[in-house]
């Protein structure tokens, strides 16, 4: 885990330009849903995967033709895109005022067991841009399969300040 204190800067877009990341277009929905809806002070954001900003997905089975390490990038480029949602919903990421929880969802292989590592890939990304706003609660689990076959579908709820 990232250590949250040792942060340089504050301010969750000064802490994506040090961390070298540039937030892509959010990814469109793939069926009849939008991408997030907002509930009073609450943000739900629909199941993000690791999709390229050029709209490549990366597929497979993690503990199968996929490894840990590789999908826990994959979890991470994921976070990415929860992030770029999230910048479109509210303008301003400074209005984030806790990542409440995420589920993350793992295409495993029937005897991988390593899901919270996978998982880690995204709550690493978020405790490194929110800081201290970025803890959470989580789910990590595997399923037999994901849409499209990607490795990794993450979602988030997340508290706003107006």
């Amino acid at each position: 885990m990232n250590d949250v204190r040792s942060l340089s800067v504050t301010g969750p877009q000064a802490r994506l330009k040090e961390l070298g990341i540039a937030l892509p277009e959010p990814p469109t929905p793939i069926a009849n849903f939008v991408t997030y809806v907002r509930e009073g002070n609450l943000l739900f954001l629909s199941g993000q995967g690791p999709q390229e900003a050029d709209g490549f997905l990366h597929t497979g089975k993690v503990g199968g033709d996929v490894p840990a390490e590789k999908a826990y990038e994959h979890a991470k480029l994921t976070g990415i895109n929860l992030i770029a949602v999230m910048q479109d919903a509210l303008g301003d990421l400074s209005r984030v005022k806790r990542v409440v929880k995420l589920l993350g969802m793992v295409n495993a292989a029937p005897d991988f067991t390593e899901h919270p590592k996978v998982i880690n890939g995204c709550s690493d990304l978020m405790m490194a841009v929110f800081g201290e706003a970025g803890i959470h609660a989580r789910s990590a689990v595997g399923f037999g399969s994901l849409p499209n076959n990607i490795t990794v579908e993450i979602e988030a709820i997340v508290a706003i300040d107006d």
